[in-house]
């Protein structure tokens, strides 16, 4: 997909996500949906570039918390730590539950977006892991 209108899916491509790109393997672009000033639940749109991934991370809580994931448009991945990668498309929704490690992001081959929400929670805060290495990530077809 190169068609410029539809990267990011109908909410568009966002911002580039420099605030966390140390975080990231690639370029990512965030949109964010929800105001946290304004409500208590996080809604973005992150889009990644075609073999971006973010790292290994850990949406931690001591009480409820999590992510949700909405894919919006291209194909991507997530995998959980110890599972096989699942691969993703526009209409797929992954549930996320708090204190489980995994990644996730594009395919090789196209851009990706998803609606991240994060479920509110008691003391939660993410934990970056370490990135997910090309070795790893080649060998998801």
């Amino acid at each position: 997909m190169r068609d410029d209108d539809k990267i990011g899916g109908d909410f568009g491509l966002g911002e580039p996500n420099n605030a966390f790109a140390k975080y990231f393997i690639g370029n990512s672009y965030l949109k964010p949906l929800t105001n946290p000033s304004e409500v208590n639940l996080f809604l973005a749109n992150v889009t990644f570039e075609p073999r971006c991934r973010n790292n290994w991370h850990i949406h931690k809580s001591t009480k409820d918390g999590g992510q949700i994931l909405i894919c919006v448009s291209g194909e991507g991945w997530y995998q959980e730590e110890g599972k096989n990668a699942r691969s993703l498309k526009a209409g797929e929704v992954v549930t996320i539950p708090a204190n489980v490690k995994h990644w996730h992001g594009a395919k090789f081959n196209s851009w990706f977006s998803h609606i991240a929400i994060e479920i509110p929670g008691e003391n939660t805060y993410n934990e970056w892991l370490e990135p997910v290495s090309d070795k790893e990530y080649d060998k998801l077809v």
